[in-house]
């Protein structure tokens, strides 16, 4: 279910033709059958009732999904500037060690650039494996500076890197975090519930296949939007990396 909706355009296929099936059952279920007329005011009743929560749970399901891609943004934004104040703040060590640092920075913000644009899960692996590595001599280095001239001046240099580290884990976490899977099987139990009594209210068969495709067509948009914001890697929509790019552009000019 997870690997499903990171493809989109297969969400929206097999919605659309699940929620048109489910129109079709029932059309299928109703022939040959009159509603009485009380009855058919409260079946109007129970339609709307089931329409209405089917729109609030996609709505709340979209809210969560933009919050999510917000998030996402911003944290690519915090990890730009952490980086950024901690290639100025490296000035502070000892030049072999800054210039160390400096080297090491470029390399990691090329990496955290292609760890937002790659699609590719291979090349992920292989960019997770540098940006740990590459943590971890960056890390090695304040370390062996604060061990060899402890002073305040290192005490800050050390609180950058932790902050460079730190937005690492923060941006990875917000990919993690998408839509729970009960969400969806909720939206889709419920859109499923109102396409077969949309068909079932259907009366007239050659109106009926004309009708059939509009509440699937538009509930499918709907599910193929919320998956595509909330997919980080395979959406259409995605976080451009900007504030990074700019950034390694910015230290590699230096």
């Amino acid at each position: 279910m997870a690997h499903l909706l990171d493809y989109p355009l297969l969400v929206f296929t097999l919605s659309f033709i699940t929620l048109c099936l489910s129109v079709m059952i029932g059309t299928l279920l109703r022939k040959g059958k009159d509603l009485e007329k009380g009855t058919h005011e409260n079946y109007s009743v129970i339609l709307a009732a089931a329409l209405t929560l089917l729109a609030l749970i996609i709505g709340f399901s979209f809210s969560m999904a933009t919050n999510r891609y917000d998030q996402r943004k911003n944290y690519e934004e915090a990890e730009a500037n952490a980086i950024g104040t901690e290639y100025v703040r490296a000035d502070l060590l000892p030049a072999p060690k800054a210039e160390r640092v400096h080297v090491l920075l470029r390399k990691y913000a090329d990496q955290r650039v292609l760890f937002y644009e790659t699609r590719d899960t291979q090349q992920l692996a292989q960019i997770n494996t540098d940006t740990a590595r590459l943590q971890a001599e960056l890390w090695s280095v304040v370390v062996e500076s604060a061990d060899s001239r402890p002073a305040p001046i290192i005490a800050l240099v050390a609180s950058g890197m932790n902050d460079v580290l730190n937005s690492q884990g923060y941006t990875q976490a917000a990919w993690w975090n998408r839509i729970p899977i009960a969400a969806w099987l909720l939206m889709a139990s419920i859109a499923i519930c109102c396409c077969l009594l949309v068909g079932y209210d259907v009366r007239d068969m050659k109106a009926g296949r004309i009708l059939i495709p509009i509440l699937p067509m538009i509930v499918s948009i709907a599910f193929f939007l919320i998956a595509d914001i909330d997919s980080p890697r395979a959406g259409a929509i995605r976080v451009h990396p900007q504030n990074l790019i700019s950034l390694a552009e910015s230290l590699h000019g230096r």
